[in-house]
């Protein structure tokens, strides 16, 4: 029996990933670890965790990755060959007013989960990086093989730092690591501190929305299904351990970009995003949607344009994210309207 163990199982990528694995793979054990805090609506990480606790093979355990025994029992009892460490504190605006989280969780929770594997040898070990690392590079598509090193939020310096380690834990001790940086991902149970969720609380509260930068902003937005296909088939291949020249390993180390590769316009994205809520029956056909949009300078710490170069994953993988945002939407929308009306 191959077993999985998935940080922030709870969690929007977590919960997709563990299912998906559950329901398509023989003969294996998911172990999700989470510690369901109130970021946001814990309701919808209940929901999550509900539909994982219908299988048999699922097993939960409510801890904080900077529980560094917490974290190391976990090794110790279910051996996992898989790790796939989802947990993070997400977000770059909650980074500004609550930095203390984001240490706690990316950086010591990460910490944790490499000397684990470093005690207790994985396979593979697969983490989230984020788009957020490009900072305000203004070269596009973003590439893997970009520097970046000038991050323009405390969220995108932990997810660079983590890379960092990573690297430095396969260097020393031959841990095949793979990080991907997703590209703003969306869908149904989605987390409901993104722009499309909240728009949508907003819309239906008939408050204001903001659309920052006068709506000059541009997002890679990726679909979840799209995000999990990427993580599964890069799961399965770990880079190869293999020594140099001088007999010492090179880092079974990679990264890669998951993203759609077509960026979007944010006024044409709440546009889509507000028809699908009318067809959905989310919002009422006669909705006045432009008394309740302003257009507003860019906020701290947010870029202008998010754009994946998905090269090496289509070359790497043979995969390529497709779906397109009013299919993703419209899935959103029909999802909002069984769960809240």
């Amino acid at each position: 029996m191959k077993t999985y163990f998935i940080t922030g199982a709870a969690g929007f990528i977590g919960s997709n990933l563990a299912k998906r694995i559950l329901t398509e793979e023989k003969n294996i054990r998911v172990i999700g670890l989470d510690s369901v805090n109130d970021y946001y609506d814990v309701k919808i990480k209940e929901y999550r965790l509900e539909e994982l606790k219908k299988f048999e093979n699922f097993v939960f355990i409510k801890g904080n990755l900077a529980d560094k025994e917490c974290v190391e029992n976990i090794f110790k009892e279910y051996k996992p060959e898989i790790v796939v460490n989802l947990a993070a504190q997400a977000g770059v605006r909650y980074s500004i007013t609550n930095p203390d989280a984001y240490i706690e969780s990316n950086l010591i929770g990460f910490y944790n989960i490499l000397e684990c594997c470093r005690h207790y040898p994985v396979e593979h070990l697969v983490y989230a990086s984020s788009s957020s690392v490009y900072g305000s590079n203004k070269k596009v598509p973003y590439s893997t093989d970009d520097k970046v090193d000038n991050p323009v939020s405390l969220y995108a310096a932990t997810k660079k730092s983590n890379e960092l380690l990573a690297h430095s834990y396969s260097k020393l001790y031959n841990i095949p690591s793979t990080g991907l940086r997703f590209f703003t991902v969306y869908g149904p149970a989605g987390r409901p501190d993104m722009a499309y969720f909240g728009f949508t609380n907003k819309l239906i509260a008939g408050e204001t929305i903001k659309i920052f930068n006068y709506g000059n902003c541009k997002r890679d937005f990726t679909y979840i299904d799209d995000i999990v296909e990427g993580v599964i088939r890069v799961m399965k291949k770990a880079p190869e351990k293999k020594n140099g020249e001088d007999g010492l390993p090179i880092p079974p180390y990679a990264v890669y970009n998951i993203g759609n590769s077509n960026p979007e316009n944010l006024l044409d994205f709440v546009n889509i995003l507000q028809e699908e809520l009318v067809r959905a029956g989310v919002l009422p056909k006669d909705y006045d949607f432009e008394a309740h949009k302003e257009l507003v300078p860019m906020q701290a710490g947010d870029v202008p344009v998010t754009f994946a170069d998905t090269t090496p994953l289509e070359r790497d993988f043979g995969f390529k994210p497709s779906t397109s945002l009013r299919d993703g939407l419209r899935k959103f929308a029909e999802w909002y309207k069984e769960f809240y009306m």
